[in-house]
């Protein structure tokens, strides 16, 4: 039989895998997997975990949050060879899943994993440390880290919007330097996400940003700091509804970034936080990780698949 890693967060936001593992398992066993059960205890587990043993196994699946997929993901881009990577989606927001179109159900999860087909996906690379879906620096950005779990758990996306609320008064502005591969921006930035994915915080991003999870490029978001009160509305118009034409906003595409700021800047990795860095680069390691998602529909007659 096949050799499968089973990695599960038995504090993700949803409890449900606590009840519903033995299913999965029962899933993969059928499907000709001999898996093997393992359940984080601490921070940082999986990736000391997997540098250790990833080479024992063909496929590694994890179930948990954002935060649960950051570590398999990294543990994973110190292997060679790789192995394949399932995710079953139990956090609040989901952000990857959702981009991937992967089911929040348990067993559907489950399923696609034993039934689908592998998607090579880009990989960030922030310093010498990774990111599945995102890095981000400035407003409401260490949300997802510090808001309550018992919060996320009971009132889910809402959660974070209630927290990004309450911290309104204490945001602050940072002066920094972006170089890309089409040149540098610089200016005084509220806010700023690296990422590669079509969700963030739950929410979809426009569809101007053309995004592809495969591409080798990283989309960049960067929102200008207002010159007085008077223009916060306009701010928070064109950040809502995405206005990437606004003065506010900076968007852009790049395989590279180097980011240079004159003092340190707190950033969060997949939500959790990533620490405060004066300069960092950041790299789109391209089509690093193979990710098992449900097969594409077939295309009906006079149509083509996307």
């Amino acid at each position: 039989m096949r050799k499968l890693l089973f990695l599960i967060n038995p504090h993700a936001g949803r409890a449900e895998i606590k009840t519903r593992a033995l299913e999965a398992i029962d899933l993969f066993v059928k499907a000709g997997w001999e898996p093997t059960v393992r359940t984080t205890q601490r921070p940082l587990e999986i990736p000391e975990l997997l540098e250790a043993r990833a080479n024992e196994f063909e496929l590694v699946v994890c179930c948990g949050g954002d935060g649960t997929l950051n570590e398999t993901v990294s543990g994973l881009m110190q292997c060679d060879p790789r192995p394949l990577l399932g995710y079953i989606p139990a956090g609040t927001v989901n952000d990857f899943a959702y981009s991937l179109g992967l089911s929040k159900n348990i067993r559907e999860a489950s399923q696609a994993i034993v039934e689908g087909t592998p998607f090579p996906c880009d990989v960030g690379r922030f310093g010498d440390r990774y990111f599945s879906y995102i890095a981000a620096f400035g407003a409401f950005t260490d949300v997802s880290y510090q808001t309550p779990q018992e919060s996320k758990c009971r009132l889910g996306r809402a959660a974070y919007i209630l927290e990004g609320i309450r911290r309104l008064p204490t945001i602050k502005t940072y002066r920094m330097s972006i170089t890309h591969d089409g040149g540098r921006v610089e200016g005084d930035f509220l806010f700023g996400m690296v990422s590669n994915a079509i969700s963030v915080g739950g929410f979809r991003l426009h569809e101007d940003f053309a995004i592809s999870m495969n591409d080798g490029l990283l989309e960049v978001l960067l929102v200008r700091s207002p010159e007085d009160l008077t223009q916060t509305r306009s701010l928070i118009r064109a950040i809502l509804q995405q206005e990437l034409d606004s003065e506010y906003l900076v968007s852009l595409r790049t395989s590279h970034l180097l980011c240079e700021a004159e003092e340190e800047v707190p950033w969060t990795l997949d939500g959790e936080y990533g620490g405060s860095l004066r300069s960092v680069e950041v790299r789109n390691c391209h089509q690093a990780i193979r990710v098992l998602r449900p097969k594409p529909m077939p295309a009906k007659q006079g149509q083509a698949n996307p």
